[in-house]
């Protein structure tokens, strides 16, 4: 019986009728072992080798000799890094950053073996991407780029980081961030239904997200305020949006005008149970579809008075920009929106041009009297 020692396999290549390919070579016990990994002209020696250690692994577990494995891009991602990630992200980062990974790197990268992807390539790839994507979508492949390379790092799997010195290319220019001014608020709130109306009222007077306007069941609603403890996410409950390992519930407090409104929608349900949801879909047991809310009921309505741009996206834009000329502090207009200081002034707060005039009449005042 031969003695269990760490293998790594021989990968040469044959002739094999007409074609060459590459053959492996292992010992299993006292039998040599062979197989074929694929054609010479459809993969390198790198990806061939890959393969005889996913092959290997199996056999090695418990052998004296400890090397790191060879991966292809492919093979890290599935096998290491995204059940690393699968067990810190959240289902809604999950939904949208796997994705993100698959559609756009995979195709480029995932034959490529790990160890021989260069700084370069991976530059050209975000340049290419830059011709047609947002400046968002790139900066988080590049961020996904550095976060796969870390991980290898640590796992040895290769022997520098080469992310290092990636930069966001200029990418595409995106929408206008606009604003709805106070008229255009009055208009849509005309516009609405009632339970549309109050959704709208929650996400620009008091700067909630439409998963947490969503999610409210009857007993969160308090006197003055409301207890986010929940978001709806593509149909899936989950924790509000904030950092792993604190605590992300909060209480938000509501405007009379928008208290007395859902005061008025909860007295209205048929079911009144605690554990209800404000705003039921049709059978009743779960929370009604973001999705399906927009297209059918508050879409159409903007439309007809033309703020069909104004999103969900656009209403916490809102918020955050009438709270700066409301002159409301920064840091409680933050707490209310549920995020840190800096996302609340570079993200979504814009200053009007009503406030840039009151800056520089104020600044010229101050040097000529």
């Amino acid at each position: 019986m031969r003695r269990k020692r760490f293998q790594k396999g021989s990968v040469r290549p044959r002739k094999h009728g007409r074609h060459k390919v590459w053959v492996g070579q292992w010992w299993e016990g006292d039998c040599r072992r062979s197989k074929v990994l694929g054609d010479c002209s459809e993969m390198s020696k790198g990806q061939a080798e890959a393969i005889m250690a996913s092959i290997l692994e199996p056999l090695n577990e418990g052998a004296g000799k400890k090397t790191a494995r060879t991966y292809t891009f492919h093979q890290y991602l599935e096998e290491v890094f995204l059940p690393i990630c699968r067990r810190k992200w959240k289902e809604s980062t999950r939904m949208t950053s796997e994705p993100l990974i698959t559609y756009h790197l995979l195709p480029a990268l995932g034959h490529r073996l790990l160890a021989e992807v260069t700084r370069d390539e991976m530059q050209a790839l975000l340049d290419k991407k830059a011709k047609t994507l947002s400046v968002s979508v790139v900066a988080h492949l590049r961020w996904h780029l550095s976060a796969i390379f870390r991980t290898a790092l640590g796992d040895g799997a290769v022997q520098f980081n080469p992310t290092l010195g990636l930069y966001v290319p200029r990418c595409q220019e995106g929408r206008e961030r606009r604003v709805l001014e106070r008229g255009e608020i009055l208009q849509a709130l005309n516009a609405l239904g009632p339970r549309e109306r109050i959704i709208f009222r929650m996400a620009v007077f008091d700067g909630m997200r439409p998963g947490e306007i969503l999610a409210i069941r009857v007993e969160n609603v308090q006197d003055h305020s409301v207890h986010i403890k929940e978001r709806v996410y593509k149909g899936n409950l989950d924790t509000p949006k904030g950092r792993r390992g604190r605590r992300t519930d909060r209480v938000v407090a509501l405007s009379p005008g928008t208290l007395t409104e859902l005061k008025n929608w909860i007295a209205s349900l048929a079911d009144k149970n605690p554990r209800a949801f404000v705003f039921p879909s049709e059978n009743h047991s779960t929370p009604v579809s973001r999705d399906n809310l927009w297209r059918r009921e508050i879409g159409p309505k903007l439309r007809e008075i033309g703020l069909e741009w104004a999103t969900f996206q656009v209403l916490r834009r809102t918020n955050a920009s009438l709270s700066r000329v409301a002159m409301i502090d920064d840091k409680v207009a933050a707490d209310q929106r549920g995020h840190g200081l800096g996302v609340s002034l570079d993200v979504y707060a814009i200053s009007d041009l009503r406030q840039k005039i009151d800056a520089v009449t104020r600044l010229e005042s101050s040097v000529i009297q």
